[in-house]
């Protein structure tokens, strides 16, 4: 007797359809462009700073022998570094949590049917927010 390729087949349960989620690729890309942005301008800042600060602490004793000088520079290097991450990480979030709230806010008054004014309207909330953050400079 000939089999069928219908006939092979068992009536089992069905496979459940795999998950798809679909992300709005400005959700992930804005962000991520602000975070690679902020990161560069901490590094630079952050870095200049540092090796400024380290150069101020210690214009009052300069070091005497070679291996002062040495000791000198391996320190101020690893200060700048230092400082440069730093900087970097606390710019680098700044700007991805400020572009972030710009994505969110357009897109919710996208969904709530306000496309005309929903660029203005995110600018507005994202002004707001950074003013208020401004407002309590370090304390936060």
């Amino acid at each position: 007797m000939a089999t069928t390729a219908t006939d092979d087949v068992e009536d089992g349960p069905a496979k459940p359809e795999p998950i798809r989620i679909s992300i709005n690729p400005r959700f992930y890309q804005l962000p991520g462009a602000a975070l690679l942005v902020g990161t560069a301008i901490g590094l630079a800042r952050g870095s200049r700073r540092a090796g400024l600060r380290f150069l101020a602490e210690n214009a009052h004793r300069p070091p005497k022998t070679l291996q002062g000088w040495y000791f000198y520079r391996k320190t101020k290097n690893y200060k700048v570094m230092l400082g440069g991450l730093q900087e970097a990480g606390k710019t680098a979030s700044q700007l991805g949590l400020i572009t972030g709230g710009w994505v969110g806010a357009e897109e919710a008054l996208r969904r709530i049917g306000w496309d005309d004014v929903s660029e203005v309207g995110a600018g507005l909330f994202t002004a707001g927010i950074f003013s208020a953050v401004c407002e309590c400079g370090d304390d936060i």
